[in-house]
């Protein structure tokens, strides 16, 4: 399979006080770049979660959000926590005795230490559990749409790769009729420059000329790269990168068509072949 770089997906778990929801978004990026956006009960889980999600992406930058909301149905009469209150108190007082000048907390700020209030709560193990079946549950529904955009990636690319060879496949038989027409026409300047009629220099440079204009090792090795573009598609996986290369190569290989190029279909042809590489380029850039 080919994966795009760019995918969103989510899942929400209830458990007993609260639900639990997690999304993964991402877009294109030349490494493996990941973010976690967890409430500050969760952060001790963020090393374990970042596990699972290197073990199954390898490009992009991803965003990963988790997300507790209470649940109304498990909500019971705030009650305060009586140790907590006491050590609070304890800290309240060895302050003022170090600090005279420092106000005493008010009611609403002593609602709001954390530990006050008790609530029913679910253990950090329980917690570690729901999160890792959740981000196991999104991931599924990410690559799926991860998949799913990349077929569509590969498809536009096969798609391009198929336009480049009818190109090249018409470069290919016109270029002796491109090379005899060139001949005749340079033999016809160099003559009337030369003051001697030296048939023998001239065709030496005409060879000479001609065979650095000769553009069939460049159209060789375009439908070599072309070919392994096809296969690399085929294969699947993680090709962004190598996609990215072969662009690269392609682009060479059309610069130099295009700068030996004497004649006007075929440098129609080389500033196609560039068109659509470029085009492929921006399509490459999504891809895993």
């Amino acid at each position: 399979m080919i994966y795009s770089m760019t995918g969103y997906a989510s899942v929400t778990r209830e458990l007993a006080t609260a639900a639990l929801a997690v999304e993964l978004r991402s877009v294109n990026h030349r490494y493996l770049d990941l973010l976690f956006r967890l409430p500050e009960e969760l952060r001790a889980l963020e090393p374990g979660l970042r596990e699972l999600l290197v073990a199954q992406l390898q490009r992009g930058k991803v965003e990963c959000r988790i997300t507790l909301t209470p649940l109304a149905q498990a909500q019971k009469p705030a009650e305060l926590n009586a140790e907590a209150l006491k050590q609070l108190r304890a800290l309240s007082e060895k302050l003022r005795v170090s600090w005279p000048s420092v106000a005493g907390l008010t009611a609403a700020e002593i609602l709001r230490w954390p530990g006050i209030l008790a609530a029913e709560t679910v253990s950090l193990d329980e917690m570690r559990a729901a999160c890792h079946v959740a981000i196991e549950l999104v991931l599924q529904e990410f690559t799926a749409t991860r998949a799913r955009e990349g077929e569509k990636l590969k498809a536009l690319l096969l798609e391009r790769v198929a336009a480049m060879e009818e190109r090249v496949a018409v470069v290919a038989p016109r270029m002796p009729q491109v090379l005899a027409a060139f001949k005749d026409k340079l033999t016809s300047r160099l003559r009337e420059a030369m003051a001697a009629d030296d048939d023998e220099r001239i065709r030496q440079e005409i060879t000479l000329f001609a065979n650095r204009i000769d553009v069939d090792e460049e159209l060789s090795r375009l439908t070599a790269h072309l070919d392994e573009v096809k296969r690399v598609l085929e294969a699947g996986g993680a090709v962004g990168k190598r996609l990215d290369f072969l662009m690269q190569e392609l682009n060479r290989e059309a610069n130099t068509l295009g700068s030996k190029s004497v004649d006007v279909d075929v440098t129609r042809v080389a500033l196609d072949l560039k068109l659509l590489i470029e085009q492929m380029r921006e399509q490459i850039q999504n891809i895993e």
